[in-house]
């Protein structure tokens, strides 16, 4: 895939016959992607969960479980949205987003840097929390994201990370079909005019490990007391642990925060 025309306004999200990206592509690929979607992100994200978004990210920031002062990184942070809920519950939250796009996009007073989640510019142990909206799938190597995000945590710090799967209820997958990879690209193509991006974020489910598996890979990053569970019929996970180990000094530059 040609990195112009990654970023170009009609940019090429998937393969031939709709495979989805892998390794170096991926990241272009991605990052071309909400690059040009970040105008009209929040509006398509509310429509995509009929509004549910709201209330998944009060569990995500509920289940996150850190005090009024707390210093929380929000990780692949979009638009801002988890970071203004953050701020409502009294901790600081900074953003952090590899797209450019995405961050000129943001409606937030938090701080905001654009970075890599392989390579974050915080102090080891500096973030007393992490959150992470639908992104996981989206990293190209998520374990290398897992061990970065361990190593900026303090010691007891926490970590909570939400993204779409899908139901294990055959019913439900059924229904999650009909819906995400049904009408979720007609109504990409309708209301943002890029049908291609909303069936790559349908079809990026495929990205993500399967629950037990996913847990433990957060432990194998420096994590304890792993948990998740499901909402909406199983279409939506969230992923929470507690950084009880200091991780090993990883790439970030070691910027104090």
């Amino acid at each position: 895939m040609n990195a112009d025309s990654v970023h170009g306004g009609g940019g090429t999200v998937l393969g031939k016959d709709g495979a989805l990206p892998e390794g170096d592509t991926k990241y272009r690929a991605v990052e071309g992607m909400f690059d040009r979607l970040a105008p009209r992100y929040d509006r398509m994200n509310r429509v995509i969960s009929l509004g549910m978004d709201k209330r998944w990210r009060k569990h995500t920031v509920a289940a996150l479980g850190v005090p009024a002062g707390a210093r929380v990184v929000d990780l692949a942070c979009g638009t801002g949205d988890l970071c203004r809920d953050l701020a409502g519950v009294g901790a600081r939250p900074v953003g952090a987003d590899f797209s450019a796009g995405m961050l000129a996009n943001a409606r937030t007073d938090a701080p905001l840097v654009r970075a890599d989640g392989a390579r974050l510019p915080f102090a080891t142990g500096a973030l007393d929390g992490l959150t992470c909206g639908f992104a996981l799938r989206n990293f190209v190597d998520l374990d290398a994201v897992f061990r970065e995000c361990a190593r900026i945590l303090r010691p007891g710090g926490r970590f909570a990370a939400l993204d779409a799967t899908v139901p294990a209820n055959p019913m439900m997958r059924m229904g999650n079909a009909v819906w995400f990879r049904g009408a979720v690209p007609l109504l990409g193509r309708m209301l943002a005019g890029d049908a291609e991006a909303y069936s790559y974020l349908p079809k990026s489910t495929a990205y993500l490990p399967a629950e037990p598996e996913l847990r433990d890979r957060l432990r194998l990053a420096g994590f304890a007391d792993v948990g998740s569970r499901t909402f909406t019929g199983g279409s939506v996970l969230l992923l929470t642990g507690t950084r009880v180990e200091a991780a090993v000094e990883g790439p970030g530059s070691g910027v104090a925060s």
